[in-house]
């Protein structure tokens, strides 16, 4: 299975930094649409990574018609606080791709109007002063979403303690 996380347009480097950790513990492949709000070798966004950007597959487009024209075959949803669709209430099959818009304008809406049968929102709180979630924090929500409806193909789903041994029949 496949499972595509496109940033547009990011704007600060410590969620990108979260978000290509999340990228490479999930297997997910991470997509970035420039123009970012920051460079690449930005310390804060290496240091937000860690030690993982070894395990991460990352691709960098030129602008949305650059993403488009490289990226034809998948399905894709839009994440939105302007969506009407609940993320849990679609079906995620091979080859989503999951997009996010910058943490200061999220995605455009001529965007959003064109394809408004695939945009998502999660759910918040109905509050003016209730803008959105934290980038990073909304990509690993759909993230872990499409996980989820997969059955978290290829990912350890069992862990283990430094100095006990779980017994067979422990259910936690």
């Amino acid at each position: 299975m496949e499972l595509n996380l496109v940033l547009v347009e990011p704007r600060i480097p410590q969620n990108t930094g979260n978000i290509a950790r999340t990228c490479a513990l999930t297997g997910a492949r991470l997509h970035i649409v420039k123009p970012m709000g920051f460079e690449i070798d930005d310390r804060q966004l290496k240091r937000a990574g860690l030690d993982y950007w070894h395990l991460l597959d990352i691709t960098y487009y030129d602008g949305l018609d650059d993403f488009f024209e490289r990226n034809t075959g998948g399905v894709f949803r839009y994440f939105s606080t302007k969506a009407v669709n609940n993320y849990c209430d679609v079906v995620y099959p091979d080859k989503s791709y999951l997009v996010f818009g910058r943490e200061d304008a999220g995605l455009p809406e001529d965007l959003l109007y064109r394809n408004k049968e695939n945009c998502v929102r999660i759910p918040m709180i109905d509050h003016p002063d209730a803008r959105s979630l934290n980038l990073s924090n909304s990509v690993a929500v759909g993230t872990y979403e499409v996980l989820r409806q997969w059955g978290f193909p290829e990912l350890k789903n069992k862990g283990s303690l430094t100095k006990y041994t779980w017994s067979e029949g422990d259910n936690l």
